[in-house]
């Protein structure tokens, strides 16, 4: 077995050790929050994700968690950075996708 996997960057198909999927979809979650928190960049699917998002946080009502939720919308995740050009953003659903979804 080659232990220079170890010293390479993550690899979820490999192992989750050294990835956090907890602090990439909090952290990729307040970027998008301080999107659609504002009311010109918002409309009725951002709304209705934000009302999935705090079902989510609560583990008695939830149907799916929030890196669930993350990671099937990811599409519509992109198409928000990209009409924004947030390329942090952009950066962290890449990351998101790569190791964890």
């Amino acid at each position: 077995m080659n232990d220079t996997a170890d010293t390479e960057s993550p690899d979820r198909y490999v192992s989750f050790r050294g990835i956090n999927c907890e602090d990439n979809s909090t952290r990729l979650l307040a970027v998008i929050m301080k999107h659609i928190d504002d009311p010109a960049k918002t409309n009725p699917f951002w709304e209705r994700f934000k009302e999935r998002i705090a079902k989510a946080e609560d583990v008695h009502a939830r149907t799916a968690d929030g890196l669930c939720l993350l990671c099937s919308h990811v599409y519509y995740i992109e198409e928000l950075f990209d009409d924004y050009d947030d390329t942090e953003g952009l950066a962290l659903l890449r990351k998101l996708e790569d190791e964890c979804c």
